[in-house]
């Protein structure tokens, strides 16, 4: 018998108090986040091997890896919000015991990556003519493009990876994504060590090579992913290739519905940090250094809570499934608190680290940028907690479904009052890049109140149903 049928027993059953409701949360929580953070931080862990491999060919070549990144992640969001949308569906039909249902979702989150990978890849392969129309050098833009050229090929089984961590999440299995993305690290650095550079027989293919080596990597785990659905218990009883050839219109309606707003949200947040970026190039280049330190540390930060968020995501979901509305409102408060605390234990480390923080990227540099990193450091601090608060309330939104209110929240939030703020404090006073980091986190902290707000008021509207 599962931990969730004893909650659901009455005192006939054997036999879980209400008291011990709360740390059995937690213990779920805790058991699917841990993973799913782990995951992530492997991920970039893996792309920050990329770009210490293509920096060894020097600075042109880092600049062009990193305009390649900017057009693949413009494009690559956007698949990844609507593919989202897989493990609240999966979650929600879990917690209904519906294990047809689970099939179907991972499904269609399977077809919806396939046909957005085609216009996703057509974007990255015009990602030289959109760079010179942006105003970049044109042999940045070339080298860019040819790193996009070995890239974009990775989009689509990339999106399927993440379609089967939905439906492994949803489940209570996130387990074997880790451990293929921890496998995936070494031999990602191998293969775009031999790609970029030619060794042992292999042509030297520069940054084309390198990109090749990271789409071959993303096949390569997708394969071994899909190899554990299929395969190894609890997944195969599932029959995930079951039908796979039908399309279900109707819940891949359902799939667009609740993921398109999650993509066009993460668009809004991406392009808030770039527009960041932008206005600190117009101030210094000094800000822009430092700005790209804090930044850097603020997506490892990150991933703490996005485990937590995609937890509460599942959680939430299960409990709706089953039509529970006080466990709704539990594995959200649970979820919620779990990340403030993480979170602000993180951000006190880094607030206390943070000279030495900027070291790590500067080397022992008393210089400018090394000095305003630490500032923005502490500055941030703020913009941390709130980051981490509005991810995991999203998440447990996300699990009731509930993602077009918080696109609103997102467009209001980032954009009128988080880009106007950073615009107005960066020029219109004398703070400069710290103004730019204030307006950021007031944009932030009004987005996670607001999220708040909303998972209440539904929480309590589900109570008073």
């Amino acid at each position: 018998m599962t931990i969730l049928d004893r909650i659901q027993q009455g005192p006939a059953g054997a036999v879980t108090a209400p008291r011990h409701h709360l740390a059995i949360e937690l213990t779920e929580t805790l058991r699917l986040a841990v993973p799913i953070a782990l995951t992530q931080l492997g991920q970039i862990a893996m792309m920050t091997t990329d770009i210490a491999l293509i920096g060894r060919l020097g600075s042109e070549a880092m600049a062009a890896a990193a305009l390649a990144h900017t057009v693949f992640f413009v494009s690559f969001t956007f698949g990844m919000g609507l593919v989202s949308a897989v493990a609240p569906l999966a979650a929600q039909a879990f917690g209904a015991r519906d294990p047809r249902l689970i099939r179907r979702s991972l499904r269609v989150g399977m077809w919806a990556a396939l046909l957005i990978s085609l216009p996703m890849m057509a974007f990255s392969f015009f990602g030289e003519p959109i760079l010179l129309q942006l105003g970049q050098a044109p042999t940045a833009a070339r080298l860019a493009q040819e790193y996009l050229h070995g890239l974009s090929w990775s989009i689509l089984p990339a999106l399927w990876f993440m379609a089967l961590r939905g439906f492994m999440s949803a489940i209570h299995r996130p387990e074997p994504i880790l451990w293929i993305t921890l496998a995936a690290i070494p031999a990602n650095a191998v293969l775009v060590y031999l790609l970029l550079y030619g060794a042992h027989g292999l042509p030297e293919l520069g940054l084309f090579g390198a990109g090749l080596a990271t789409s071959i990597v993303n096949l390569g785990t997708f394969l071994a992913g899909l190899w554990f659905a299929v395969r190894r218990r609890p997944f195969r009883k599932y029959q995930v290739l079951g039908r796979f050839w039908r399309v279900d219109w109707p819940l891949m309606r359902r799939l667009i519905v609740i993921g398109a707003p999650i993509s066009l949200s993460f668009l809004l947040e991406y392009g808030l940090f770039g527009a960041a970026g932008l206005l600190m190039g117009v101030i210094s280049t000094t800000a822009l250094a430092a700005h790209q330190i804090a930044l850097q540390v603020a997506a490892i930060l990150f991933m703490v809570p996005f485990g937590i968020g995609m937890a509460a995501t599942v959680r939430v979901g299960h409990a709706i499934g089953r039509g529970d509305a006080g466990a709704v409102r539990r594995a959200g408060y649970v979820a919620i608190w779990l990340g403030i605390v993480l979170v602000a234990i993180l951000t006190l480390a880094v607030i206390m680290g943070r000279f030495g923080i900027a070291a790590i990227f500067l080397g022992a540099s008393t210089d400018a940028a090394a000095a305003l990193s630490a500032t923005l450091l502490l500055v941030g601090s703020t913009f941390f907690i709130a980051d981490g608060i509005q991810t995991v309330a999203a998440g447990a939104l996300r699990g009731m479904n509930d993602t077009r209110i918080p696109l609103l929240f997102a467009t209001l939030s980032y954009w009128l009052t988080g880009f106007t703020s950073a615009w107005w404090l960066g020029f219109q006073t004398p703070w400069g890049a710290v103004g730019v980091w204030i307006g950021l986190s007031v944009g932030t902290a009004s987005y996670a109140v607001l999220l708040l707000l909303r998972f209440r008021l539904l929480a309590g509207r589900l109570a008073s149903q």
